[in-house]
């Protein structure tokens, strides 16, 4: 579990610096310019997706705090403030090198926990609105998808605007080694 678990922190990363890169070759009113995507812009799906990892990040700490290696791993995102609104440049930057440390936080927090960690209960509000524990695997598994379902948004929107975005082709060297049933 924990190889898979390490593998999806890595293509999480790598399928933001994807997405950021193409993003980064456009002008600030374009990233911005309301798109009817429900949070309006690239910018505001790329904050989005910054905001969720922040939040994922926050279930993780609350459920590692006897993990001192995972919640150092963490330390980095914690003074990170994602922007609420219209992201200028400079602010551009800001979010493109936190994306760089919330990646890095997922990947080193993989990395610091055994293999059991991965299915300590993380409190969190189900979808129903009631307070659950699930596993810490599953919530990283949630949050790929998260980033997977919004870059895709992403996508789709630069496929409108005819931008070559196929950021699927990533190098695939993380991966573990693909081992075939006899």
């Amino acid at each position: 579990m924990k190889e898979t678990c390490l593998m999806f922190t890595q293509y999480y990363k790598a399928g933001n610096q994807a997405v950021l890169a193409i993003l980064q070759t456009l002008s600030p009113e374009e990233r911005e310019k309301e798109r009817g995507s429900y949070y309006g812009s690239l910018s505001g799906l790329v904050r989005h997706i910054g905001k969720g990892t922040l939040f994922f990040q926050g279930r993780f700490k609350t459920a590692l705090s006897h993990k001192a290696p995972a919640l150092k791993a963490l330390a980095a995102s914690e003074s990170l403030v994602i922007p609420q609104d219209t992201a200028a440049e400079a602010q551009w930057n800001a979010l493109v090198q936190a994306f760089e440390t919330l990646d890095n936080g997922l990947i080193q927090m993989a990395s610091a926990l055994d293999e059991p960690d991965f299915t300590i209960p993380v409190p969190i509000l189900s979808y129903g609105g009631n307070p659950d524990k699930v596993p810490l695997y599953f919530l990283l598994y949630q949050l790929t998808m998260h980033g997977t379902h919004h870059r895709g948004q992403i996508a789709q929107i630069l496929d409108e605007m005819k931008i070559p975005n196929d950021y699927f082709g990533i190098d695939p060297s993380f991966l573990p080694p693909l081992v075939l049933p006899q």
